[in-house]
């Protein structure tokens, strides 16, 4: 199962540069969309801003994307997102605006305002890792149910109790005896041989042996 970083929440860091004012607005994204909405919710709030340069990083197709949003090629956006890279930071979406305060700082000083800009504001936020779990949904009866969720080495979650019960047994190396999937599916048809499968998914979760969070 894959791990990756991300923010734990949104985060909001200011600084001023020769007289500009930097914001760093960052926050979770897992899609497209909801970056989007993020930045058009920092424009209406930034609406008489100079800039507003906005970058994400999804993990979903290692996307990522940003904008200079009228500064000079490769001098705000550009480096944000290749902050993103370096520190391995995905499913996150962020914002920095400056109010012009009338100093031209040059390429790099911009790049350096920028990317510090940004790095705070990932602070602000906090970093923690995240892994993918494997869900595998079975059912079974009550006395199947009983066998498997008294079993130490099998992990079960989100079950529904009706006539069966239907549940989702944990198949990542965190959960049900560390062997995957194939290792808890075979131990769960030992303890309830009768239990159907229906299905899997994968879910992410935060990685539990590294929430001390890392620092920038």
């Amino acid at each position: 199962m894959r791990s990756w970083w991300t923010v734990r929440g949104r985060g909001e860091a200011e600084s001023v540069v020769e007289r500009s004012r930097f914001i760093g607005y960052v926050s979770p994204a897992d899609s497209l969309e909801s970056c989007e909405a993020f930045f058009a919710e920092i424009r209406r709030a930034h609406h008489g801003a100079r800039h507003n340069v906005p970058a994400y990083r999804l993990r979903a197709g290692d996307a990522g994307w940003a904008s200079d949003d009228g500064e000079p090629s490769g001098t705000a956006g550009a480096p944000i997102l290749s902050m993103l890279e370096k520190e391995g930071v995905r499913d996150v979406a962020l914002v920095v605006t400056r109010y012009f305060g009338g100093v031209k700082l040059g390429p790099g000083g911009l790049v350096r305002a920028y990317t510090q800009a940004a790095k705070d504001a990932l602070a602000a936020a906090g970093l923690c890792r995240m892994r993918e779990r494997l869900l595998v949904a079975f059912e079974t009866d009550y006395a199947g149910y009983g066998a498997v969720s008294g079993d130490k080495n099998l992990r079960v979650e989100n079950a529904v109790f009706a006539e069966t019960v239907r549940a989702e047994l944990v198949c990542d190396g965190g959960g049900s005896g560390g062997g995957g999937r194939e290792a808890a599916v075979k131990a769960l048809l030992a303890r309830a041989p009768g239990a159907q499968l229906h299905g899997e998914r994968v879910v992410a979760v935060p990685d539990e042996d590294a929430q001390a969070g890392r620092a920038l």
